[in-house]
């Protein structure tokens, strides 16, 4: 049986990735976070259409669930095929960064953080806009999927807040476990399980749930682009606030203090 890897183990396989992230051109950077935002709408949709199915014969609760087991396959997505979504993107550069020791690293950090969040909705506003086409989904999936962006919309500004600050802390801890595991299987398994979570929650994430309410705005919900900048806001800091410190930080002093 093969040994599980230490901490310092993990530590060092991010930092690696890290690496080559960071140095990657802004071309690269660019094309990973657009073909996130891409294949992350497939999850989206997929947690519509699953939700719209199920609630005809089941209590909205039943329906919810099957949505969240439906979403899972966006993030398998993502993570097998090499793609950098929002977040997921926190553990593995600043491992690097913070091996490089200087101040200059901040600047390929800053750039790579810009550069995905802004083609994960790039990416993913295109796809949302092929699948609001009428006829595009099949029964009243269009209606689900604005009935999700209204929910989201109605939530408070502070549990915004909090439910960003869990979801940065849970796709954080995504990328540091798959340093854990040496199989596609297992990586699918990962993507899958927190991806689940993620919807289940249901958590805000900064690209999900603005591609979310995204389609909720194009579909006619009583949703507006007000509503997906105030969520972008907060829920975009409290993925930086989850997923640096309670994530990011922690595992860091972790391998630092052992050594």
């Amino acid at each position: 049986m093969a040994r599980a890897p230490s901490p310092e183990d993990i530590y060092d396989s991010a930092r690696a990735e890290g690496e080559r992230r960071l140095s990657s051109s802004a071309l690269e950077q660019a094309s990973t976070g657009f073909i996130a935002g891409v294949t992350i709408v497939f999850g989206i949709v997929a947690l519509g259409v699953a939700r719209e199915l199920a609630a005809p014969d089941f209590a909205s609760g039943v329906g919810q669930l099957v949505g969240a087991l439906a979403f899972g396959i966006g993030l398998i997505f993502v993570v097998v095929g090499r793609t950098e979504l929002f977040t997921e993107n926190f553990f593995d550069p600043v491992a690097a960064a913070v091996a490089r020791r200087r101040l200059a690293a901040l600047w390929p950090l800053a750039r790579l953080w810009l550069l995905v969040l802004v083609m994960n909705f790039v990416g993913g506003a295109v796809m949302a806009a092929v699948f609001t086409v009428p006829g595009t989904l099949p029964g009243r999936a269009h209606h689900t999927l604005a009935l999700v962006a209204e929910e989201i919309a109605a939530k408070e500004g502070l549990a915004t807040f909090t439910r960003g600050i869990a979801a940065g802390t849970l796709l954080t801890l995504l990328s540091y476990l798959l340093h854990a595991v040496g199989s596609v299987s297992g990586r699918m398994l990962l993507a899958y399980v927190v991806g689940f979570f993620l919807a289940l929650g249901p958590f805000d994430h900064v690209v999900v749930s603005g591609l979310h309410l995204l389609f909720g705005v194009w579909l006619g919900a009583p949703v507006s682009y007000p509503d997906l900048g105030l969520n972008i806001v907060l829920s975009g800091a409290g993925n930086l606030l989850g997923g640096l410190l309670l994530m990011t930080l922690t595992h860091a002093v972790q391998v630092k203090g052992s050594n």
